[in-house]
């Protein structure tokens, strides 16, 4: 078996999606996401322009030779392009070997390690009594973990909370948005909105946040400690993490669970984290972080640190992403949790997949592949649109730096 052919393809059903689809010389074809919220025709156009041709004739099922080829094989190596380009490849290898096969690509991974992957979902509001009654209907739902996000009192918007029921689109058309932020008004009502939601539902639903990057150390330690009442699930990017030994303060000064690394590139990003045991689970997805292959890593790395997985699934990463993160979820002995962040029904109708949810899990199918595929009719009526994550000043107008 031999590539044949490279597409790079671009569509937007509510927001854009960069996909890769390699065929072959036997007929089969393997998709992958490439998808790098805001820089995506960056990517399109790395895996177009010196990528692809570099695919071209080899063997499809040399998976990790090829991952080691694009990796190892160019001289600036990492970064968010370079990584979701290469993530976009191997989810495609794999979707080629598990049709070829006739088996799913967990299959291909040693086999399913559980019976099906839990996942949380976002509950939010304006106020801290929406995003309160926002948890229940999560939970009638049959979720079993959720996190919870609430505007902060003062200011006209909060990234994370957004504008839909299950699912919203944090990037806008046009040129970025500037928010205004305030680390003090945030840090003076997260712990209450937490005592709330424990005393309306009690102590068995799993709850997580999310601080988007935004705290100094001190800062995020304050508010590990004022948390740990509420025995959250995971805090997660309560700092950003480009300064590893930054956690090591953050660590000192709470027990509350910490996540990260949603975007970091590969595994290189977070050895110190895992060696010094500062964080609990790892964040890295699937598309940014290199495919399966890379992944796989990842968490064998995490796993000799008793940290968890925890892949990043949130709507800027298409139904492919989230049927390879699924059958790695499923895989692999320390998985934590899955962000589920569903997409829009004109998403799903472009990506139809054999993943499914119920009472509170997710489960990839047992279609062989990944089990999702591309509806170019339907795509073609979504064309790409520009669109950026906003920008956060503080209060002076200060260009948010941490």
């Amino acid at each position: 078996m031999r590539i044949t052919d490279v597409e790079v393809l671009v569509t937007s059903p509510g927001r854009n999606f960069v996909t890769l689809r390699v065929h072959t010389d036997e007929g089969l074809y393997g998709l992958g996401d490439a998808t790098l919220n805001g820089r995506e025709l960056a990517v399109a156009a790395y895996l177009r322009d010196h990528v692809a041709p570099c695919l071209i004739g080899r063997n499809p099922f040399q998976v990790e030779d090829i991952w080691q080829f694009l990796y190892r094989g160019a001289y600036w190596r990492r970064g968010p392009v370079t990584m979701t380009a290469i993530g976009a490849v191997d989810m495609a290898l794999w979707d080629i070997k598990g049709k070829a096969l006739n088996v799913p690509v967990y299959e291909l991974l040693g086999g399913a390690s559980r019976t099906g992957v839990l996942v949380y979902g976002h509950a939010n509001g304006h106020s801290a009594g929406e995003a309160v009654e926002a948890v229940g209907r999560y939970l009638d739902l049959g979720y079993k973990a959720v996190r919870v996000q609430a505007g902060v009192p003062g200011l006209t918007g909060t990234y994370g909370v957004g504008r839909g029921e299950l699912f919203y689109e944090p990037a806008e058309a046009g040129l970025p948005a500037e928010d205004v932020w305030s680390t003090e008004k945030y840090l003076a009502t997260v712990p209450s909105l937490f005592a709330r939601v424990r005393e309306e539902y009690g102590d068995e639903v799993h709850l997580l946040h999310d601080a988007h990057h935004r705290l100094t150390p001190i800062q995020a330690g304050r508010l590990g400690r004022e948390l740990e009442p509420y025995h959250l699930f995971w805090l997660e990017d309560v700092a950003p993490a480009e300064q590893q030994e930054a956690f090591r303060l953050i660590r000192q000064h709470t027990t509350t669970p910490l996540a990260v690394g949603e975007i970091f590139s590969t595994v290189h990003d977070a050895t110190l984290l895992l060696r010094e045991y500062l964080i609990d689970y790892l964040r890295m997805t699937v598309v940014h972080g290199g495919g399966i292959t890379h992944l796989r890593t990842a968490a064998a790395y995490a796993a000799v640190h008793q940290v968890r997985t925890g892949c990043h699934g949130a709507t800027d990463l298409s139904p492919v992403t989230m049927a390879a993160a699924l059958h790695f979820d499923l895989s692999i002995p320390n998985f934590g949790i899955q962000e589920y962040m569903r997409h829009t029904a004109e998403t799903d109708e472009v990506f139809p997949h054999a993943y499914t949810f119920s009472d509170g899990y997710l489960h990839p199918g047992e279609a062989p592949g990944l089990g999702v595929d591309y509806r170019d009719d339907l795509a073609e009526r979504y064309p790409y649109q520009r669109a950026y994550l906003p920008v956060s000043r503080l209060e002076d107008g200060t260009m948010f730096n941490w």
